[in-house]
């Protein structure tokens, strides 16, 4: 796999999840990933909008135009049955993946 498939599937997993707790733009899907990491994951707009944008093509998510709380116009974005299943498959994976680079770094 390369390095950007791999990072793109991070990504998406990021998205996918922080949408499950409900619908989001993306200035509020980028705070969240980074508060719950405590910072160390940040989500740059060069990545999250053409990510989003993606995710929506591939019905993953689905956006619809909203006022924010603050009375300013923006994209909230909501998890779609199927990005519910693709969630799911991305957590698998990455639970497969991290169990492999725990048992590496502790037999290597």
């Amino acid at each position: 796999m390369k390095r950007a498939d791999h990072l793109q599937g991070t990504l998406e997993l990021l998205l996918l999840k922080t949408l499950e707790r409900g619908p989001n733009h993306g200035f509020g899907i980028a705070l969240h990933v980074e508060t719950v990491s405590d910072g160390l994951l940040r989500v740059e707009e060069g990545s999250l909008y053409p990510a989003l944008h993606r995710l929506e093509r591939e019905k993953l998510i689905a956006g619809a135009w909203r006022i924010t709380e603050s009375g300013r116009k923006a994209r909230f974005y909501t998890l779609t049955a199927r990005g519910a299943t693709q969630l799911g498959e991305a957590e698998s994976d990455w639970n497969a993946l991290s169990k492999g680079v725990k048992r590496l770094l502790r037999f290597a």
